[in-house]
């Protein structure tokens, strides 16, 4: 296989299940998990394009102001998300559906985020999974950051599996073009910093094709940085899971940062704002449609009799009953306050602030019954 950079192009990465469901074997990199294990990793995916689809329609019914689908990016989230650890630490885009579920972030939560109730409903020390980040790239730095800070409690390289820590940040094709990526490599590499840098590499940045945004594989990109980079088969849950276990283990054990590139494609639009009919070919879309990484999981679970179809009836119905909980506590969310935006800026509220409250209460009040 080569290495061009086009969408539609036949790429080297590491594979471990292909397209038909077929397990192959990599010198450096196996998963040695059980089918039990895929076959959680095909429920979480499921669960994860379920949650997804309602979220689609919900916005389309103008219950939820933009929303940004991970449709076909399911196996580069779930394998991943199923290989952080108990200490372990993840900062977001704002795609990372099914990461957030690995996670333990419920998915309402989540919506209360795109249907502008609050900026983020979930504990991040709890669920160790940071807010969503809408400004493209600038979570690295802030993943960069904290992981520094982990190495300095000494929570890096013990060698204690109950203390030691890492950190994974996701990002997208088009933010390894952005300066925070390239900042954040400049200092994750000086400082040996414990992360791993995830990109989800689904071929467009909105509108703009891959080739477009690089001359060379983006895996290969990092190594200017003096990080080692590695390109995986993103549709692959076996393939995601084992790679990015193997750089967790390395960032944890104090061996630095890693780049990888799970090279994946957005089945859908960039958010429900786009429309990508306008820059791409549905014969494109259909060539991805046959690497559909739920379908071949499916197909090895099948062949290999790990179970039956009850089992697939039994997700089915579990991915339904999710949705419509989804939907109903979303529909059931009360409409925010207007005046609550002042009060969560400072822990302390400023004069300043609390002057251009009383302004704005006294301009809601000038309409007929107030608008609060």
């Amino acid at each position: 296989m080569s290495e061009e950079s086009g969408s539609a192009a036949e790429v080297d990465f590491i594979q471990l299940l292909t397209p038909e469901g077929m397990r192959v074997s990599n010198d450096e990199y196996e998963f040695a998990g059980t089918d039990e294990q895929i076959a959680g990793f095909y429920r979480d995916m499921v669960l994860t394009r379920r949650v997804d689809t309602e979220a689609t329609a919900l916005q389309r019914q103008g219950e939820l102001g933009l929303w940004a689908s991970c449709l076909g990016q399911e196996a580069a989230q779930v394998g991943s998300g199923r290989a952080i650890g108990g200490q372990d630490h993840v900062f977001p885009s704002y795609r990372e559906h099914g990461v957030a579920l690995a996670m333990g972030v419920d998915p309402v939560d989540v919506l209360r985020l795109f249907r502008g109730v609050d900026l983020g409903g979930w504990d991040t020390e709890k669920t160790r999974f940071n807010l969503y980040t809408v400004v493209i790239g600038a979570q690295t730095l802030h993943a960069t950051g904290y992981a520094m800070g982990m190495e300095r409690d000494g929570n890096v390289g013990t060698g204690d599996p109950d203390r030691d820590a890492a950190v994974i940040a996701y990002l997208g094709d088009g933010a390894t073009s952005q300066g925070d990526v390239s900042e954040a490599f400049v200092f994750s590499s000086s400082y040996n910093a414990p992360v791993v840098f995830f990109c989800q590499n689904n071929q467009w940045a909105i509108s703009e094709p891959i080739e477009r945004q690089s001359r060379i594989p983006l895996y290969r990109r990092s190594s200017g940085f003096g990080i080692p980079g590695v390109r995986v088969d993103g549709n692959d849950v076996l393939a995601v899971h084992a790679v990015t276990t193997k750089a967790m283990e390395r960032a944890r054990s104090g061996n630095g940062p890693t780049f990888i590139e799970a090279y994946t494609y957005r089945m859908g639009a960039h958010t429900t704002s786009d429309d990508p009919t306008k820059y791409r070919l549905d014969d494109e879309v259909q060539h991805w449609q046959l690497k559909d990484p739920i379908a071949r999981v499916r197909a090895y679970l099948t062949r290999n009799g790990a179970v039956g179809e009850t089992f697939f009836d039994e997700v089915e119905a579990e991915a339904n009953d999710l949705a419509a909980d989804v939907r109903g506590r979303c529909l059931a969310m009360p409409d925010p306050e207007l005046l609550d935006a002042f009060d969560d800026v400072y822990a302390e509220q400023t004069p300043y602030l609390a002057e251009q409250k009383a302004d704005y209460s006294s301009y809601l009040d000038s309409f007929i019954g107030g608008a609060r």
